[in-house]
């Protein structure tokens, strides 16, 4: 069982810039998809980002493109996700996901429903 536990959301003004962090516990992410999803309030739960941790593989939801960058720490057993450039529109609570896919040649998926275990979530709101 692998349990994700996210931390680094908080306020920042337009233009700034956060780090969240996903620390898995009780199970590497070896093998694994990573992904972080969003959900803003009155919306559906929206992918933002993923990883392969084998390869370092990612892919990018179009509107996070050139100011998120995804990675990853091996020893750290820890995704992290570096938003910068923020604006108002990235406020949302966002999750940290993870999944074994069936074959390392998989493509990345960015359906949440396919994504097994997920973090408690951590607030992000960006001001204007």
């Amino acid at each position: 069982q692998v349990q994700l536990v996210e931390s680094g959301g908080g306020l920042v003004q337009a233009g700034g810039s956060l780090r969240l962090s996903c620390a898995a516990s009780g199970s590497t992410f070896s093998s694994s998809v990573i992904g972080w999803f969003r959900r803003a309030p009155g919306k559906e739960r929206e992918f933002v980002a993923a990883i392969k941790w084998s390869g370092g593989s990612t892919a990018y939801v179009d509107s996070v493109k050139g100011r998120f960058t995804i990675s990853r720490d091996g020893a750290k057993n820890t995704v992290y996700l570096q938003m910068n450039s923020l604006k108002p529109e990235d406020t949302a609570v966002y999750y940290c996901a993870a999944r074994r896919p069936n074959s390392p040649l998989e493509v990345i998926t960015t359906t949440p429903s396919r994504y097994a275990y997920w973090g408690q979530g951590t607030q992000v709101t960006v001001s204007s």
